[in-house]
């Protein structure tokens, strides 16, 4: 192969980003997943992809291995045990905890805010309905108090609002940890920064938020499989929640092959995303949380450090952990 490195899901800003920090490096990208490529066999022995790109099986024997430009690495682990050879993995923990703390606040104060109705308001300058809520005194959950969470945890300090956070381990000796069970009722505020493991899919279900306080809104910023769309859109439906902002999606990879072909969303794990979008209450963004300027340039010197330890060692700087 006369190419070192093949970039999938590179978008423009990106691939910019990339070239600048991988000028020497052979390396070709391109916007779309791999399964939106028609590549039957890998265009290069490293492959980077990001969280949407369904690699095939058969290739893993080809690899020598495939970087994740993301902070999540469970599509990685589900590859590895699917392709059943073991491929080096690499993934990006450091670059982007800011930007995505900070878009789980924006999307947080606009459903505290109702933006979406106010937007729609203006056209006949009617204020009726729209009176929202302050951050301040209000209290703030935030599951999964890893990097991303830490920074939720900070900036909702700033607003002066009560944090919780709830985790398996406690890293942070400044934040008050609770069980989810006992913190729950009392959320104003829930925002999901937890890890995907196979023991907490569809954590946040129907049933888990049922003890919700009232019109409670809930962000996920981490991974669609934690938060089924049908159970949210019940408890909408239902007055438990107030609001939703979600930046990620169940059956995300499907979900973002059809709506980039200009196809609507079936099946049952991505078609409530479809009647969630048409709601007022209801933020979705396309997987963008970590797209801030600094992020990006961040992510991309961290990618070209990675791609050079496996060229130049075989291995990884930043290896996605093993149990």
């Amino acid at each position: 192969m006369s190419t070192d490195v093949f970039f999938y899901e590179a978008f423009e800003e990106e691939e910019a980003e990339l070239r600048r920090c991988l000028p020497d490096v052979r390396a070709e990208y391109t916007w779309a997943a791999v399964q939106e490529t028609g590549h039957t066999e890998p265009p290069a022995p490293i492959i980077s992809v990001r969280t949407q790109s369904l690699i095939p099986a058969d290739w893993a024997p080809k690899l020598k291995g495939i970087l994740s430009r993301s902070t999540g690495y469970d599509h990685l682990d589900r590859y590895a045990a699917s392709a059943g050879v073991q491929v080096a993995r690499g993934y990006l923990p450091l670059y982007c905890a800011r930007a995505v703390a900070e878009h789980a606040l924006m999307m947080w104060m606009a459903l505290l805010r109702k933006l979406e109705t106010q937007r729609k308001n203006f056209q006949s300058f009617s204020r009726d309905g729209l009176t929202g809520g302050e951050c301040a005194g209000r209290t703030l959950l935030v599951v999964g108090v890893g990097n991303i969470g830490y920074e939720v945890v900070k900036i909702g300090r700033g607003l002066d609002m009560q944090v919780l956070g709830v985790d398996l381990v406690h890293p942070h000796a400044d934040v008050f940890y609770r069980d989810f069970e006992a913190a729950l009722p009392d959320a104003d505020i829930i925002v999901c920064c937890m890890n995907l493991t196979q023991h907490n899919v569809n954590y946040f279900n129907a049933k888990t938020l049922a003890n919700a306080k009232p019109g409670a809104v809930f962000v996920n910023v981490s991974r669609g499989e934690l938060s089924p769309g049908a159970d949210l859109l019940q408890l909408l439906e239902r007055g438990v929640l107030g609001g939703v902002g979600l930046d990620v999606f169940d059956a995300e990879a499907n979900l973002a092959v059809a709506l980039r072909s200009g196809k609507k969303p079936t099946g049952a794990r991505i078609e409530p995303v479809h009647i969630l979008a048409q709601r007022e209450d209801v933020i979705l963004t396309p997987h963008n949380a970590f797209n801030s300027t600094e992020a990006v340039a961040r992510k991309s010197e961290h990618s070209g450090m990675q791609i050079r330890n496996m060229l130049s060692y075989g291995q990884w700087l930043w290896p996605v952990p093993t149990a």
